[in-house]
């Protein structure tokens, strides 16, 4: 298929996403970018959010990815993310939980100076762009 760019999303655990796709629109760490088949070749970093992709047959889906790198090639999207998941794998309570834990380490344990404060904001932007992702589909 000429029209179609192969999409990999990969973490150090597992290969989350291998297949043809129409089209790439990922969260880098400067703003939102888009690969179609034919794209110039570049390489940036990437921010916790939201990956967007037209599949071959035109549904759109997502995938959560956390941080890492994206190499686009005229023919191929390489996403190395320290995380990722797709949107039917995130579990909606687990998030949830995790967003309350983070919110609370930053209220309670910041008075104490025991958190790491990097950490705890990282863990709640993760959790709160897992929950804002199922929320608008």
């Amino acid at each position: 298929m000429a029209d179609n760019i192969m999409l990999e999303v990969v973490t150090p655990e597992k290969v989350v996403i291998s297949e043809e796709v129409q089209i790439v629109a990922a969260p880098g760490s400067q703003g939102e970018f888009g690969v179609l088949v034919g794209h110039t070749p570049f390489l940036t970093t990437i921010k916790t959010g939201g990956l967007r992709y037209t599949d071959a047959q035109g549904k759109e889906r997502y995938v959560f990815v956390s941080g890492g790198f994206t190499e686009a090639l005229p023919d191929k999207v390489t996403v190395l993310a320290e995380s990722a998941e797709k949107m039917e794998d995130i579990d909606p309570e687990r998030a949830k939980s995790a967003m309350e834990r983070a919110e609370k380490r930053l209220v309670e344990d910041r008075a104490k100076e025991q958190v790491d404060i990097t950490r705890a904001k990282a863990a709640l932007d993760r959790a709160v762009t897992r929950i804002n992702l199922l929320q608008n589909l």
